[in-house]
């Protein structure tokens, strides 16, 4: 895949799936714009890479006048936006709900869901300028998947993210802007690290696979490279007809785990 000449925006880019997708992306032509809170994160993967074919971008996603600078700093610089991909989120707290507290909910429906709005509709102004690609990060949590017991604020914000997405690709058509979500099963990356549990194992209905949880790969997680694969087919011409869609790469663990 070729992506010369073309400009992305990449949330969460400093890590994890965001930070794959921005490498691959850059390899394969495109200048990009890496956004997130950790300047030296992203300043690491723009040293890595070259800051000729990245930027870095410092904003808070859910604080629209923030990510509405970063894509003009973006736009300013290389003169358009061809791609989004909005990766950035946190798992949040996990908790049944007499322990979840409202505060909880609302910080992951923030950043997951709000975070997630403000994104697209921040990219979206220059996106219609030529046509364009988005691409949402969702999960198969809330989506194919209702057997983490606890995750109701992350599941409820990736459930949003597939109907915003559906929505919003409709509503872009006539522009030629395509939208598309995918939903990551386990993946080798950090976002365990922001996860917080709260009184877990009473609520929990006994689960166990011997075997492992992912059919495909005998137990072992994906690779952040195989769904930043994905990304960059969604965002090619390769698939210059899919709008709309949802699509899971989880090696079968949703259709396992239901």
């Amino acid at each position: 895949m070729d992506f010369t000449n073309k400009v992305a925006l990449i949330t969460g880019g400093g890590s994890g799936l965001g930070e794959a997708a921005a490498r691959m992306l850059a390899a394969r032509g495109a200048k990009v714009g890496i956004l997130g809170r950790t300047k030296e994160e992203l300043q690491e993967v723009a040293d890595d890479v070259g800051d000729d074919k990245i930027m870095v971008l410092t904003a808070d996603i859910s604080d629209e006048k923030s990510v509405k600078a970063a894509v003009k700093q973006l736009t300013d610089r290389w003169g358009r936006l061809d791609f989004v991909a909005a990766v950035a989120g946190v798992n949040g707290t996990w908790a049944p709900i007499e322990d979840l507290t409202v505060e909880e909910f609302e910080k992951t429906i923030g950043i997951n869901l709000t975070g997630t709005f403000i994104t697209l509709k921040s990219a979206f102004p220059y996106l219609k300028k030529q046509g364009g690609a988005g691409v949402v990060v969702a999960s198969v949590n809330g989506t194919r998947m209702f057997s983490n017991t606890g995750a109701t604020a992350y599941a409820t914000s990736k459930a949003g993210q597939v109907a915003m997405t559906k929505m919003l690709a409709l509503e872009w058509a006539k522009h030629r802007v395509r939208l598309n979500v995918i939903c990551p099963g386990w993946i080798e990356s950090e976002i365990d690290d922001n996860t917080k549990k709260k009184n877990l194992e009473a609520a929990k209905e006994p689960m166990e696979f011997p075997a492992g949880e992912v059919p495909l790969t005998d137990g072992q997680p994906g690779k952040a490279d195989q769904v930043a694969e994905l990304i960059s087919f969604l965002l090619s011409d390769a698939s210059s007809h899919i709008t709309g869609t949802e699509m899971w790469i989880d090696g079968a663990e949703s259709l396992l785990r239901g």
